[in-house]
């Protein structure tokens, strides 16, 4: 189980219910010696609570002696809590006032929801509501012990997973935070560096295409640093156009793109896939097209909201589709990228006229 800071907080926040439970459980027992049948076994409950207590209580500035955050220290504390529970229907008669650990037991049903989740949480609750269901019941015999027991444990139940559940939220929180820091860091190395790298090319090369290429890149960075990462809408047009303008720089071809306004949302895991068929697809135009110009046309798929067309088509010199067998470039490099993510591609051409590559990712 985690010892992380966050953990530690909860913990001991944990430990100071336990104290007040253990005060309040003191507090009980003495005001009700009355109804005690077995002063020694109720004596020896209390003090096995104060020892538990003193165990795996943390405060601030010093640690528990046996590590609050482990799995000893959970089973310790469920151990005596059950045990506690069943004490109470040999300490005392049918009529007592209260039970003998009062909440005691629910500071263990907190602590695994908190170190271990919901799951963990709802087990603890289970067990120990079991053993308040025995000592009420079949120790203690009262009518209403049925009743009570299911209303105590309802409670616990309702504590462990809360717990849990308010555990998982700040774990969440406390990560997202984490990582909006570490964008916050990364934008300062980059405004302080690269950003200003890229303007200085801009304003001082004489090649225009290198200059498009730095503006584009820019452009790429601050829209990253803004938030737009590659899991957003626009992360494919990005990453498509980012791969079009190296084509144009390193190949010199004229290379057009075109993003449909409304593109879905694309997973990392297709843009991969689909930059690098269309790719693929520029390196076998310049291979073998002897073509001037090239257009990639991105959309949203008519038949699944979810997914995308993307087509790339140049003016080359085209072949005849139902005689040249694929080469492998197309038949691994863009036919098997597409197939993986349950796509297909289709290519049309015709000598002299041209080719077209389209696929549906």
């Amino acid at each position: 189980m985690s010892d992380a800071p966050l953990i530690v907080g909860l913990l001991r926040s944990v430990s100071v219910f336990r104290a007040v439970a253990l005060v309040g459980a003191i507090g009980g027992a003495a005001l009700s010696t009355d109804h005690l049948e077995h002063p020694v076994w109720g004596v020896g409950a209390i003090l096995a609570m104060i020892v538990v207590t003193g165990l795996v209580t943390m405060w601030p500035g010093r640690s528990a002696v046996v590590r609050a955050a482990s799995i000893q220290a959970l089973t310790l504390e469920l151990v005596a809590g059950v045990a506690v529970l069943l004490a109470d229907g040999l300490v005392y008669g049918p009529d007592r006032a209260q039970s003998l650990p009062w909440s005691w037991p629910a500071a263990g049903i907190i602590v695994a929801g908190i170190t271990l989740g919901k799951r963990a949480g709802l087990a603890a609750a289970l067990v120990v509501g079991s053993a308040s269901l025995v000592s009420e019941v079949a120790l203690l015999g009262r009518d209403s012990g049925f009743v009570g027991s299911l209303s105590k444990l309802g409670l616990w139940v309702i504590a462990g997973v809360i717990a849990g559940y308010v555990t998982e939220r700040l774990r969440r929180a406390e990560a997202e935070i984490s990582s909006a820091r570490a964008r916050e860091e990364v934008a300062r190395t980059l405004h302080d560096g690269v950003l200003q790298t890229l303007a200085v090319i801009q304003r001082r090369s004489d090649d225009p295409e290198l200059a498009a290429l730095a503006r584009e890149q820019e452009h790429d960075l601050r829209g990253y640093l803004a938030g737009t990462d590659r899991q957003q809408t626009r992360s494919l047009e990005v990453e498509l156009r980012a791969l079009t303008a190296r084509h144009s720089v390193n190949e010199g071809h004229d290379v057009r793109i075109v993003v449909a306004p409304d593109l879905p949302a694309v997973p990392p895991v297709r843009v991969d896939a689909i930059t690098g068929a269309v790719g693929e697809a520029l390196t076998n135009v310049v291979k073998h097209a002897d073509a001037s110009k090239v257009t990639i046309y991105a959309e949203p798929d008519d038949d699944d909201d979810d997914r995308v067309v993307v087509s790339v088509k140049d003016d080359g010199a085209g072949f005849d589709v139902d005689s040249t067998s694929e080469r492998i470039g197309l038949s691994r490099s863009i036919r098997g990228r597409v197939e993986e993510h349950e796509g297909r591609i289709d290519v049309r051409s015709r000598p002299g006229r041209g080719t077209e590559i389209r696929l549906w990712v």
